[in-house]
């Protein structure tokens, strides 16, 4: 960015008698850098910078005229004056925060480190996560930011959204569900197809001409009455492009797969049938992804075994089935079902390692000795027949009680899992064990009452035996050829340390202190928190804000470590029914273990891009059915003052969580009427103007519920009485 001259203004106090010229011409050219892209004649620069004595008003013509000739400003033909500043120009996505402005986030983050500012005007109809490209003005805004302007929409994000239908004799507008989308949207009387007033439908928009204020589109779904449980949960799917069911073909193709397992594929694999083998679960679940089986060798070493689904025997390149397997690329996990990425033919029938079946798997094997140390393994195909199949809490009882099936087994795998668990952290893996919230919910879906889950030993157990074969899948692959051949990883960053530093600050207003000094520290410093907080009202918030400091896991073909974790390579080999990379991992091992060449990056990049794209997605669609979920909750709970932590603090409002429910919702500035507060967005919090009362992140408050609003999935608090 730079000037279309560097020739330096400076004429001192020249003309106008007593008008320094120097100072005016700085006001001047500030002026037009700040208004980048705008013209003014030289009667609005006096007006706009508000010139009123009679000798500064007449040397701005020639403070004007000497900026041109300098190349610090341009004139055009009509005599309006610009800056000559080198704008910038770049791509990237809309991330559109409220009504008044958006930030575009660079594509290029090497080369533009900062987020741009535009406001609601120069948007140009962008939508939130449009790919744009924006014109950069060359110096930053009162706001202390890079601000810009969208030339054009690259690629639209969606043109699809879910919300509320307004009608009114001559037309009707949609009001969407989604937060970021700002506009409501014009529907012409003839494309409402039936929809009544305040019915949830799905729009899809057709035309928003530039001059016009609101988009136009058509209803091109009617999902029901806003507030049934049906309605809305099919709204979320709606909202976040979920599928409502599998097209019919590929129903027809997944039930044209033999269930029969031929001699021939049982040869080519190593037969574990006669080894003790079982499966351990959620009780609610039917697609078995994972068995263990366990027996002691005659050295006296252990051989365990992890076993996992071999879906890509089912599911073959170029299928229908991979191509929408592909396309979901995860299950996703509402509060009240699950969308299989696979249909259920194949995820709770063929691929599903049930109990007394023969299973085709794919497996990693240990030996191991009683100190958990791993001696050897083996990779490759299997065969397996489950004995047994427990839930969670079977098997836990199992090993509290030291009775019933298989506790010996359990007992000594609980053992080993408790060591290698401990070796982990010891080397810098962190502790994250977050708050899970699962609400019991009646035969309409209206919820009763939540739980909060409970992560006992043997959820652990099989965690770690999962991490364990995940990474030495990626480490097999990774030596095998020093890391050259084209693999799908799960990796995650250091942590970024300003984030961290807002957290760590935050952690302190409850006693807690976090070293930040060296790298190698972070992770056992985090771990003494997570160990400090268990059980503590702030626990939830601590866990929440800890996680959002951290970088995000991808998938990725480079072989990077993974932080949380701690290992230098890391895959996702354990779970192919409901998650695609994974079925990427059994292809790739495929063709490294049959001595295969390493195929081209370049689409698997594309692949893992896609996954992780989609990862995204399902987490944000789980995320808001809970916040559905917790809203209603709380539109039927007591009318009463709850205990709360502030977790949150915008210019606009503080976000509460309720310790009892772990619901969240917001106070509006604009109803604290005790005082005027100004945020104070470093250190996050709020300072009255002539009180000077602060209100912070981590502060213990009473609230109550004021509103609830199950459209827009929030809850409306107010302080306590006894608290403000």
């Amino acid at each position: 960015m730079g000037r279309k001259s560097n020739k330096q203004h400076q004429k001192g106090k020249s003309r106008g008698k007593g008008t320094d010229t120097s100072s005016l011409s700085n006001k001047v050219l500030n002026f037009l850098d700040n208004h980048f892209g705008e013209d003014f004649s030289s009667k609005q620069i006096i007006k706009k910078l508000d010139i009123r004595d009679a000798a500064s008003k007449s040397a701005v013509d020639d403070v004007l005229q000497d900026l041109v000739e300098s190349g610090s400003i341009s004139k055009n033909p009509r005599n309006y004056f610009s800056s000559a500043n080198d704008p910038q120009f770049l791509e990237g996505e809309v991330d559109y925060v409220n009504a008044r402005f958006a930030f575009v986030v660079p594509s290029d983050k090497d080369e533009y480190k900062e987020d741009i500012m535009v406001k609601e005007n120069d948007m140009k109809n962008a939508l939130d996560g449009d790919i744009v490209r924006v014109m950069v003005y060359p110096k930053k805004g009162k706001t202390g930011r890079l601000e810009g302007r969208v030339l054009e929409v690259v690629k639209r994000n969606r043109d699809e959204f879910v919300g509320r239908v307004e009608i009114s004799p001559r037309f009707a507008f949609v009001v969407p569900d989604f937060k970021k989308m700002h506009k409501d949207i014009f529907i012409h009387k003839g494309d409402l197809i039936g929809a009544e007033h305040n019915q949830k439908v799905v729009v899809k928009l057709t035309e928003w001409k530039e001059d016009d204020k609101n988009p136009t589109g058509k209803i091109i779904r009617v999902l029901g009455t806003a507030g049934n449980h049906e309605v809305e949960i099919h709204s979320i799917m709606a909202e976040f492009g979920l599928p409502f069911e599998y097209p019919k073909e590929l129903e027809k193709e997944a039930e044209n797969i033999s269930e029969e397992i031929s001699q021939a594929e049982i040869k080519k694999r190593k037969d574990f049938r006669n080894i003790p083998t079982f499966t351990i679960d959620p009780f609610d679940a039917k697609d078995f992804d994972d068995a263990i089986s366990y027996q002691r060798l005659k050295n006296g070493n252990l051989e365990i075994g992890v076993h996992i689904a071999d879906v890509t025997h089912y599911v073959q390149p170029n299928s229908a089935l991979e191509k929408e397997a592909y396309d979901r690329a995860t299950s996703v996990y509402l509060v009240d079902r699950t969308i299989p990425m696979l249909p259920e033919r194949l995820s709770n029938g063929l691929c599903s390692l049930r109990p007394n079946e023969d299973k085709l798997t794919y497996s990693c094997v240990f030996e191991m000795d009683e100190n958990a140390d791993v001696l050897k393994f083996w990779i490759g195909k299997t065969v397996i027949h489950s004995d047994r199949r427990f839930t969670y809490e079977e098997a836990q009882e199992n090993i509290d009680k030291q009775e019933g099936d298989f506790y010996s087994e359990l007992t000594l795998l609980n053992s080993l899992a408790k060591k290698i668990r401990k070796r982990r952290f010891e080397k810098g893996a962190v502790n994250f064990e977050t708050v899970e919230v699962k609400f019991k919910l009646d035969e309409k879906g209206t919820p009763l009452g939540l739980v909060i889950k409970e992560r006992k030993d043997i959820h652990k157990l099989i965690e770690e035996f999962m991490l364990l074969a995940n990474r030495t899948v990626a480490e097999f692959v990774y030596n095998k050829n020093k890391g050259k051949d084209t693999f799908v990883y799960r990796t995650h960053d250091y942590p970024d340390l300003e984030r961290l530093s807002t957290f760590a600050s935050f952690a302190t207003k409850f006693g807690h202190e976090i070293n930040l000094s060296e790298e190698t520290r972070i992770s056992k410093s985090l771990n003494k928190l997570m160990e400090d907080i268990e059980g503590k009202p702030e626990q939830n918030v601590l866990e929440q804000l800890a996680i959002r400091s951290m970088a995000k896991a991808i998938y990725t073909t480079s072989p990077k470590g993974h932080f949380g974790l701690a290992f230098k390579h890391y895959t996702h080999f354990t779970s192919p029914i409901r998650r695609y990379p994974d079925m990427m991992v059994h292809r790739l091992l495929t063709l490294y273990l049959d001595g295969a060449k390493s195929p081209g990056k370049e689409d698997w990049d594309e692949k893992c891009l896609h996954s992780s794209e989609r990862e995204k997605r399902a987490a944000d669609a789980e995320r808001a059915s809970i916040k559905y979920k917790q809203v209603e909750y709380m539109s039927l709970a007591e009318d009463k003052d709850y205990d709360g932590i502030i977790s949150g603090i915008t210019e606009w409002g503080i976000f509460v969580e309720i310790t009892e429910t772990k619901c969240e919702g917001m106070i509006r500035l604009q109803e604290l009427k005790d005082d005027y507060y100004e945020f104070d967005p470093k250190n996050m919090r709020l300072i009255g103007s002539r009180n000077k009362k602060i209100i912070t992140l981590g502060d213990k408050v009473m609230v109550r519920v004021v509103k609830t609003d199950i459209d827009r999935r929030t809850i409306d608090l107010e302080f306590a009485k006894n608290d403000r």
